[in-house]
């Protein structure tokens, strides 16, 4: 059914009874006339596209300029309406709100890393002007989602590859919880269809088997909150196929084996309420340990307060619980767009709403401290999909930390002197090492030394932006002369790849060609990774470098050692060609090579003399770097020789196959697979991973091979 000027206006009207109506009809009708003769894929007018995202916003109770925006958000980009036109019958802030989304939607943010980079940039300088820009580009993501059927196969996968990786985290970032999740289980049934059906089907099974668990515990909870004279709202449901999915990654589990797929909302009349619910559905229900977290005591950086814990509930299943007040709700339901909604004509004041302007910068305050685009688009993305937990300095002040935080991180949150000069650190009394991943409620006391200094392991060890930037910009300041002759070492392999020589003309001329300021700004960017040896040849010789396409041989794959030196790749963490690796040397052995991740390389901290930097060559390599999986497969006929021919299609080749575990219902075996590079190993992967019969799958890595690659 069509949605008609008066749908919207009705709805708007039970939020917001003072809007502007007849602004509204009147944008309303100039939409509808800009983009008359304009169709969608589904052969639906295409105006029903900016109706169904306003009524999405119009939902979260938002004022009348987002819906206004929303309903012309396509005007300047799609019809001949102009800025000036719109301005003139709707006020220049809506102009400027509708130019904002069309510069948004013109970002290619599929396209290469570098190029990501810089559209994330430009992103968050329109969100950080109006961050209603951002969300009425998000309701345009979510309705496009929502209909994404009617697309050509090819780009359903593409919008739904950004969605994941983008807008789905960007909607959570701003604390809309709901439509994170939306975004995420749309996209997944894109991206994993098998997936995706087999969770649902799974679900069908065990609601048949169990009955309508969410309804009986509801009640039980209704019932102890009754007894407690506490008056609250009880919500049930089960979570969505993705989360589960993505649980079941997390967790290396089997549906059958994973137990918190429920998930229960209380919501009080006060604070004070809030803990007495937590105290009696402890009372009821035993708490499971490590599963309790007290956002209301501790709020999410977008506003976010609940708390959460994890019940066994009936028959024994695992059940999580969100306590919070009416307040809080809405603020975790519609997160930083709070800030803007209406109720009876007026806006809301909800304490709990985070201020726009002070959200927007907080997040960019350590963007901006990025050095070159692969540092930046890291950064943005660990802001985006941070999850914090809370830890404790000696005097009890609260640190907060993204999940997967370590002591380094901790120490440059508290000031970059005292993270620079770490040597080692306590949690909860006791020395732990610094790659030690904190939880909530430690206690951390860091150890400093003078005459410390940031450690290049340390970039892979620390989570956070700030610890990174900070650690990069000391081993840049310090390690400059060494970046430039590697890259001065990468630059001659990759000039006499094409026959030609790496000359200081030639340099000096590949520099300007690149627009970098010197010749030796390019060489450290170079010895650094942030451009390739192909880029600096393709600067002065673009034919040549388009036809340097050869397999790089194995014994010449590795770029950085001495002309005697010969390398080995460890067989602890099986480095690939793209990775991250250095080198550590052994007398009479040459060197071998790990990647930067490898837990062995913690033997070797006191031997900084040892180690070496490494870059693999720039190019295509043979398929002769083996990588072991440890998969687990279900125990069916027909499914092993699925496997192998999965992989087979991916134009790799199994060298070995052994079986570690067998039961009636499963196998588990190493596979040894000859793999090219990461973008290889990523293919190899996720058609393993798509595979229904395939219930986990794991890298395989042993610190314990270490000592056994020159045995």
């Amino acid at each position: 059914m069509t949605t008609t000027a008066d749908d919207l206006i009705a709805l708007v009207r039970t939020y917001n009874p003072r809007l502007n109506e007849q602004m509204l009809r009147d944008a309303f009708a100039f939409g509808d006339d800009m983009h008359e003769g304009q169709f969608r894929h589904s052969g639906e007018k295409y105006f029903t596209h900016p109706v169904a995202v306003t009524m999405i916003l119009a939902e979260q109770q938002m004022d009348d300029a987002t819906l206004i925006t929303a309903l012309l958000h396509d005007t300047i980009e799609d019809t001949k309406a102009t800025f000036a036109q719109v301005a003139d019958l709707f006020t220049r802030e809506i102009a400027e709100l509708v130019d904002g989304v069309t510069k948004l939607t013109n970002l290619q943010l599929n396209s290469s890393e570098t190029k990501q980079a810089e559209n994330f940039r430009k992103l968050f300088m329109a969100t950080s002007r109006d961050l209603r820009v951002t969300l009425v580009k998000l309701a345009d993501r979510l309705h496009n989602m929502r209909t994404i059927k009617s697309m050509r196969l090819e780009k359903q996968v593409q919008k739904a590859r950004e969605t994941m990786d983008i807008y789905a985290p960007l909607a959570g970032r701003m604390g809309m919880q709901w439509m994170r999740e939306e975004l995420e289980d749309l996209a997944f049934q894109v991206l994993n269809p098998q997936g995706r059906s087999s969770i649902i089907r799974r679900f069908i099974t065990l609601q048949r088997e169990t009955g309508d668990v969410v309804q009986r515990i509801t009640a039980d909870m209704r019932v102890e909150l009754e007894k407690a004279d506490i008056t609250a709202t009880v919500m049930g449901r089960a979570k969505k196929p993705y989360s589960i999915w993505r649980k079941m990654q997390e967790k290396d589990q089997g549906f059958s084996r994973l137990s918190d797929i429920y998930g229960f909302r209380i919501i009080t009349a006060t604070e004070a309420d809030c803990y007495r619910t937590l105290g009696a559905i402890h009372q009821r229900w035993r708490a499971v340990p490590g599963r309790f977290k007290d956002y209301i005591s501790q709020p999410k950086s977008n506003g976010y307060r609940s708390i959460h814990t994890t019940v066994s509930g009936r028959d024994g299943k695992r059940v999580e619980v969100q306590i919070r007040t009416r307040e809080m709700h809405e603020v975790a339901e519609t997160g930083v767009a709070a800030h803007w909604s209406y109720r009876n004509g007026e806006r809301v004041e909800n304490r709990f709403a985070v201020d726009p302007v002070k959200w927007i910068a907080g997040l960019t305050e350590r963007l901006d401290e990025s050095h070159g685009h692969d540092e930046f688009l890291e950064a943005v993305k660990l802001e985006m999909y941070q999850d914090q937990v809370f830890c404790f300095t000696p005097k009890g002040d609260v640190i907060k930390l993204p999940r997967g935080a370590t002591p380094i991180d901790f120490a440059y949150a508290i000031h970059t002197r005292i993270g620079s000069s770490c040597v080692g650190a306590k949690v909860d009394g006791l020395r732990v090492p610094l790659w030690t991943r904190l939880k909530n409620g430690q206690s951390v006391e860091v150890v400093t030394a003078e005459g410390q200094k940031p450690q290049v392991t340390w970039i892979d060890i620390a989570v956070t932006g700030r610890a990174k930037t900070a650690i990069r910009r000391v081993l840049r300041e310090e390690d400059r002369g060494r970046f430039i002759r590697l890259g001065r070492e990468l630059a001659r392999v990759a000039f006499e790849g094409i026959g030609k020589k790496a000359t200081d003309k030639a340099l000096a001329t590949a520099a300007t060609a690149l627009a970098i300021d010197s010749t030796e700004d390019m060489l450290a960017q170079l010895g650094a990774a942030e451009i390739t040896g192909r880029e600096v040849v393709r600067g002065i010789y673009p034919e040549l470098a388009e036809k340097s396409g050869d397999e790089i041989e194995a014994t010449r794959a590795v770029v950085g050692l001495d002309a005697d030196q010969d390398h080995r790749r460890a067989k602890c963490c099986q480095p690939v060609p793209g990775e991250r690796i250095l080198g550590i040397t052994y007398r009479g052995h040459g060197v071998v090579v790990h990647a930067m991740d490898c837990a062995a390389l913690a033997d070797y901290e006191d031997q900084p003399e040892r180690w070496i930097d490494l870059q693999w060559q720039d190019g295509t390599h043979r398929s002769v770097n083996t990588v072991t999986f440890d998969v687990t497969i279900s125990n069916d006929a027909g499914v092993l020789g699925r496997i192998c021919t999965l992989i087979g299609e991916q134009d790799a080749n199994i060298s070995d196959l052994t079986f570690i575990d067998r039961k009636p219902d499963y196998f588990r075996l190493l596979i040894d697979i000859d793999l090219r590079d990461q973008i290889h190993l990523h293919r190899v992967r996720t058609a393993l991973n798509a595979e229904s019969n395939v219930s986990s799958l794991e890298r395989y890595r042993d610190p314990g091979l270490a000592s056994a690659t020159y045995g």
